[in-house]
């Protein structure tokens, strides 16, 4: 690990776990090694049925897996299956980016998230997404508030993982690591549209 210097990070409500929703290794390296300089104890859960096409999705997971494997992070795979996805989002093909398909896809990997962590003993949760400058961050905590309001006393923590410098050094450990480089969000529309 890079010294950098940082402030110390603390859960919300005092808690002493974290499960971090994971979407790739370049937007969740920065948080990964924010948390561990914290002495945090979290573990990745890796849930993205949006991926498409499932070559791209098992890069991205793999590249994941290595990086938390590196720092002996424990990683979940949810595993792939974008058929639910692709029910949840009919009708909604043509939505733009930051649109209401991301809702729902937000909202759901952030569901099966929240359930994961209400069945493993988590308080709280939060995501690597809200680090990419691509993406609304009041849309990310809108549905990962909803999704943890689910169960009680649960908590989605909205740290802004971009400032203080995190934007910068996501780059700087993204080019560290040498992470593949995806160059759309992830699912068959995102795809579609950077091709246009």
């Amino acid at each position: 690990m890079t010294a950098v210097q940082r402030e110390v990070l603390e859960l919300p409500g005092q808690h002493d776990k974290l499960l971090l929703h994971s979407c790739c290794a370049p937007c969740s390296g920065e948080p990964m090694e924010a948390l561990l300089a914290s002495g945090i104890e979290f573990t990745i859960y890796f849930y993205n049925p949006n991926i498409h096409p499932v070559r791209e999705y098992e890069i991205r997971k793999n590249e994941n897996i290595r990086f938390a494997e590196k720092h002996g992070i424990p990683f979940v795979d949810a595993d792939y299956d974008p058929d639910p996805w692709f029910e949840r989002v009919k009708g909604l093909e043509n939505e733009p980016e930051r649109g209401q398909r991301c809702t729902v896809c937000f909202d759901m990997r952030f569901e099966r998230t929240a359930l994961y962590a209400h069945e493993h003993g988590f308080a709280v949760i939060t995501s690597s997404l809200g680090i990419s400058r691509w993406k609304n961050m009041n849309q990310i905590n809108d549905c990962g508030i909803r999704a943890a309001s689910r169960y009680p006393g649960m908590q989605y923590w909205t740290h802004n993982w971009r400032k203080k410098g995190g934007a910068a050094r996501m780059i700087e450990i993204s080019k560290d690591e040498q992470f593949y480089q995806q160059e759309y969000c992830g699912c068959v529309y995102s795809l579609r549209d950077t091709n246009r």
